[in-house]
């Protein structure tokens, strides 16, 4: 029995070529290096900028708290993490300010605004009893365009009585509400609802019966969580021309999205990715964001469904295929949204961005999949 196992053991390891041994472990190496000294250097970088920045929004949402208690500040530090920021580059952030909740209304999501819902009445005569009865419409809409203009007045005022005055300035010509920090940081504060305990029917889909992943457990503890609404302009509703376009609410699932991406080596890959992303793809009409890369890291996680795929061994396998999609997306030009496929993540980028993200990319992964060494460089 022993001999028979040494005999398989050894024809196996014949049949790969020693040099494609030394390579993987070369590979293994230099991704070693470069999370050394180019990851940990953009994580260190951005937990510096992230303190600085939320001491700043903190002070500005104080102000606002004290003109206006339904507006609380939900930007708490947790375990050296602060709930609900969400880097968008390195000098880009949004941060999301959760609402009390919705009581009297109900979660609509009929399929005809992509990637929204709205939040109704349930009954006409309980009007008086919502915590926000002066942004509902007419036809018992929650409006979300309303409570974004209340929020932006608020956090104008907030920003010329706040102690970093001096540094901070809003951002004009835009219905969303953005700062300037320090002349060379924007900041986007969204307000938002935390819809748990339900689950949209646009995501009806989710999970795929016949994959895997993610493992049962995980997707209970997922729809319990739920996801959340935001009051920001949606670029999949632009032509759409709906009366209900400015009452509709924007459906994220960041929260869900990071707790997919536990176990293995998905985390680590993505901040290869974004640390890529940041020094290579960082190009002119922002086609390619860190958004992008952790939604085709969500399909490569279907495509590997199994555990061992996603061993630190695999981590550069992982990598090229996720880069290898990425230009397939940009020279189709879509990149559809993982909870809700219907809506394309690449709409509103010009064409010629995309192209020029689509070669980029192209180069980028070529000099990944030909040279060993390639980490060095990058």
């Amino acid at each position: 029995m022993r001999h028979g196992a040494g005999t398989a053991a050894t024809e196996a390891a014949m049949l790969v070529p020693q040099d494609m041994l030394s390579t993987h472990t070369k590979m293994s190496y230099q991704l070693s290096k470069f999370w050394a000294e180019r990851v940990m250097t953009r994580k260190t970088a951005a937990a510096k900028t992230i303190r600085e920045v939320c001491k700043v929004v903190q002070d500005v949402l104080r102000e606002v708290e004290a003109q206006e208690p339904r507006f609380i500040s939900s930007l708490v530090e947790c375990n050296g993490r602060y709930e609900g920021l969400d880097v968008v580059s390195p000098t880009e952030f949004e941060i999301v300010l959760y609402l009390n909740q919705m009581g009297v209304l109900n979660f609509v999501d009929d399929g005809s605004l992509p990637g929204c819902a709205v939040l109704k009445l349930s009954d006409g005569r309980k009007r008086s009893m919502s915590l926000w009865v002066e942004f509902i419409t007419a036809s018992g809409y929650l409006s979300a365009r309303k409570i974004r203009s209340r929020f932006q007045t608020l956090v104008a005022q907030a920003c010329d009585k706040c102690a970093y005055r001096d540094s901070v300035k809003m951002i004009a010509d835009t219905s969303e509400v953005k700062l300037r920090i320090r002349e060379r940081y924007v900041v986007q504060i969204t307000p938002s609802f935390k819809c748990a305990g339900i689950w949209p029917r646009s995501s009806a889909h989710w999970p795929l019966p016949q994959i895997p992943w993610p493992h049962p457990n995980l997707v209970a503890e997922v729809k319990t969580e739920g996801f959340d609404l935001l009051s920001k302009e949606c670029v999949t509703l632009h032509g759409k021309q709906s009366a209900l376009e400015g009452d509709a609410w924007v459906m994220s699932f960041v929260d869900v999205e990071n707790r997919l991406m536990y176990g293995g080596c998905r985390k680590r890959c993505l901040s290869v990715l974004k640390t890529l992303r940041d020094r290579h793809l960082d190009l002119p009409g922002n086609p390619v964001t860190n958004y992008h890369v952790k939604t085709l890291l969500l399909y490569e996680c279907e495509k590997h469904p199994l555990e061992m795929e996603w061993d630190e061994s695999c981590l550069s396998d992982r990598i090229n295929g996720i880069l290898l999609q990425l230009i397939s997306c940009l020279q189709c030009r879509r990149c559809p949204h993982y909870f809700l496929p219907h809506v394309d993540l690449f709409k509103g980028k010009a064409p010629g961005s995309l192209e020029n993200a689509a070669k980029q990319t192209w180069r980028l992964t070529r000099e990944l999949l030909t040279n060993s060494r390639a980490f060095d460089k990058l």
